[in-house]
């Protein structure tokens, strides 16, 4: 037994081997053995002459793919349909765990619904997932247990998430192209710098008489762009990540420039709406769910998406929390509309504040849409007047001397 243990440990190597059986077939596999001379002496007993044998390679790591929150919507989205339908927690669990595609997402599911099966709560076995399941979703969650309407709530939830992420899609589309373009600008006028500009200036040497100023000075970039291109990329690469450093530690920066994005044209009026309507969106599905206002506004105030709300937010629950209403204080930081406020005033005077808030998250929500629509449009001829002016400019550069000597000639 002793000495069948010790084989079965020493054959742990995989090798690969090729040869050709006693009809002259190349054939090829691998074969799980101590070392290459069993390999050999094992398919010699199997009527196969090996030719070559290694050892076989490692199989690549696969990168784990991400979980995105459109992943954690389409689940909150087929939980809430499960339990509705009147299937048990934890097998809902596992029939939307086995049919989500991402291994990932698979993978954290099985980690829930193992910790409910051990008798921990949804809400306690969502909370070991921060990254994914934030204080709004669990706090919603947690309500919906205290209360008994879980699939309720998990369809509020649902229909909550998908908006959000709608509305963050449509303004991150909307920002993808132009900001494609310039990219693309920026490398073609590098690669017409760097390769192209040179070609001319030798064939410009030749021509024994003064240049264009506007050639002159491309010549001269593309002097300048050759001589310190490292310099000019580390400068760029040190920026961003300073900028991008400072940003995410400094909550005075990130109001600033919170405040600037507010203030732009065009894209500051929908990153306001959409702004606006997230906050209204939030805080109808919390106080639908029956959280008390002062709590939900706390939740609210980390959904915002931007420093300034989310600083107006906090202003808003610091009032309700001395007894304010909710429409005095929204008033007060002269970050609402008047439309918006009026309507939250009706809904406390009627006592459908959450309907209220929904329809107000409803109309900016189209707003936004039409926004984006009208951004996208707007931008297209600037664009490409963008385009003309940096790249045509270049071309024209190098051709100016060519016409010059034609005219003359």
């Amino acid at each position: 037994m002793a000495q069948a243990a010790t084989a079965k440990k020493k054959t742990d190597t995989t090798f690969a081997w090729e040869g050709m059986d006693k009809k002259g077939k190349k054939m090829k596999g691998e074969m799980d053995a101590a070392s290459i001379a069993i390999v050999n002496a094992l398919l010699r007993r199997q009527g196969i002459n090996p030719t070559k044998v290694r050892k076989a390679p490692k199989p690549l790591m696969k990168m784990k793919k991400k979980i995105t929150p459109k992943d954690v919507s389409i689940f909150t989205r087929q939980l809430a349909t499960m339990l509705n339908a009147g299937i048990p927690i934890a097998q809902s669990f596992e029939i939307v765990g086995k049919g989500h595609e991402n291994p990932s997402m698979r993978e954290m599911i099985t980690a829930i619904k193992n910790d409910i099966e051990s008798g921990t709560n949804l809400t306690q076995a969502l909370s070991k997932h921060p990254l994914y399941f934030d204080a709004l979703y669990c706090n919603l969650v947690a309500a919906g247990e205290q209360a008994g309407i879980l699939d309720t709530i998990l369809d509020k939830v649902a229909t909550y998430k998908e908006k959000i992420e709608n509305i963050k899609s449509k303004i991150k589309s909307a920002l993808f192209y132009p900001t494609a373009v310039v990219v693309v600008a920026f490398i073609i006028t590098v690669i017409l710098l760097v390769y192209v500009i040179p070609q001319f200036q030798t064939l410009f040497e030749g021509f024994g008489a003064n240049l264009p100023a506007l050639t002159q000075f491309v010549i001269d970039l593309s002097k300048f762009f050759q001589s310190w291109w490292y310099v000019i990329t580390g400068v760029i690469i040190a920026v961003v990540s300073s900028f991008t450093y400072t940003y995410k530690r400094s909550d005075k920066m990130q109001a600033t420039l919170d405040r600037l994005i507010l203030k732009a044209p065009v894209i500051g009026d929908i990153i306001k709406k959409a702004t606006i309507a997230r906050f209204c969106r939030t805080l109808a599905t919390m106080f639908a769910a029956g959280v008390p206002l002062v709590e939900a506004l706390d939740s609210v105030a980390g959904a915002a998406g931007n420093r300034v709300y989310y600083e107006g937010t906090m202003a808003i629950k610091n009032d309700v929390s001395t007894g304010t209403q909710l429409q005095t204080a929204m008033t007060s930081t002269a970050l609402f509309p008047n439309m918006v406020v009026q309507m939250v005033a009706i809904g406390e005077e009627s006592g459908e504040l959450d309907n209220m808030l929904g329809k107000v998250a409803d109309f900016y929500e189209t707003e936004v849409d039409d926004a984006v629509e009208g951004l996208s449009s707007l931008l297209e001829p600037i664009i490409m007047a963008f385009l003309g002016v940096v790249i045509g400019g270049l071309v024209v550069a190098m051709y100016l001397p060519i016409f010059k000597m034609a005219s003359t000639v």
